[in-house]
């Protein structure tokens, strides 16, 4: 089932972001369950995505950051079977999975080890958006008002 947000969005303005998020959301309800995957948070501002990708090596996956949206996806090449496969139980075909990000979440690496992926994430918030302790001193001896002259304070 889909549900049509388009009429919230006629009369927004500058919620665009807003819209992708829910689109982007409903597309990853909709996805199939391959392949299997872990999020797990290993620090205050870090965390690690595991993907069970068995029978893929580095060559065969991408990994892209667009619009705080991750896209893992796994292509294998097409090749001619030795042997007639009487039990398939591992599989072995193409995937693309979608990851929304929260702001500030960048990634930071991946590895493929014993057919896992791990794809490292950590939130890095930008300095001007960090708190910041305001020093108090004394008041200015004057301030400027609006017609650029300067107004003497005097202590009561």
């Amino acid at each position: 089932m889909t549900y049509d947000f388009a009429p919230l969005f006629r009369t927004a303005i500058g919620f665009d972001r807003l819209a992708r998020l829910v689109d982007t959301a409903s597309e990853a309800a909709a996805t199939p369950a391959y392949p299997p995957y872990n999020i797990e948070k290993i620090g205050e501002d870090a965390y690690r995505l595991t993907m069970a990708i068995a029978g893929f090596g580095p060559e065969n996956l991408e990994i892209v950051v667009k619009d705080n949206t991750l896209v893992v996806t796994g292509r294998l090449p097409e090749e001619a079977s030795k042997a007639e496969v009487l039990h398939r139980g591992i599989a072995g075909r193409a995937f693309e999975r979608r990851f929304v990000l929260a702001d500030h979440i960048v990634v930071d690496g991946a590895d493929l080890k014993n057919g896992l992926l791990h794809v490292g994430l950590k939130r890095v918030v930008p300095e001007s958006l960090k708190p910041r302790r305001i020093t108090i001193g004394s008041a200015p001896a004057a301030i400027a008002n609006d017609d650029s002259t300067v107004v003497e304070h005097k202590a009561a």
